[in-house]
């Protein structure tokens, strides 16, 4: 395990996981609720200046309203691959919360940026706030993880 700090002290993300987060867009996020464990699977954006997730996603469906009683989710960003010695990915624990009003427009720009063609819909933005950052990197070595929490 490596952890690496930024000038204050604190816990930074190593630039490695950074990296395969923006060579990605679609992650699986799990929520929680009295039904059991759900997945679903969301485009996101990268918000490197907040070490932010945004996604987008509407508050009726399972994982939306599951995600306002709970905002405790976990999920995964996967390169899908046969060559073991390629294998990469990471999981996450974190934080979904909607973002309205002045925050949204951080992430609508994020969002947009990555997926120009959303802008003719009707947005409903959301962030991912993680706590927990474990990569897999097997072109490091086999098995080798990189891990990041607050």
């Amino acid at each position: 395990m490596e952890t690496l700090y930024n000038n204050k002290g604190e816990a930074a993300v190593d630039p490695r996981i950074v990296a395969f987060i923006r060579r990605h867009h679609v992650m699986t996020v799990a929520t929680v609720s009295d039904e059991g464990p759900y997945c679903a699977n969301l485009f996101y954006a990268w918000m490197a200046g907040e070490g932010r997730f945004v996604v987008t996603s509407d508050a009726a469906t399972r994982h939306g309203a599951e995600a306002l009683a709970d905002g405790r989710v976990a999920g995964s960003v996967v390169l899908e691959t046969r060559v073991v010695g390629r294998v990469q990915g990471l999981q996450f624990r974190g934080r979904m919360e909607r973002v309205e009003g002045e925050p949204a427009r951080a992430a609508r720009n994020a969002y947009l940026k990555r997926f120009p063609y959303a802008a003719v819909a009707d947005l409903q933005l959301w962030t991912i706030e993680p706590t927990l950052l474990k990569y897999t990197d097997n072109t490091l070595g086999f098995g080798k993880k990189l891990i990041w929490q607050l």
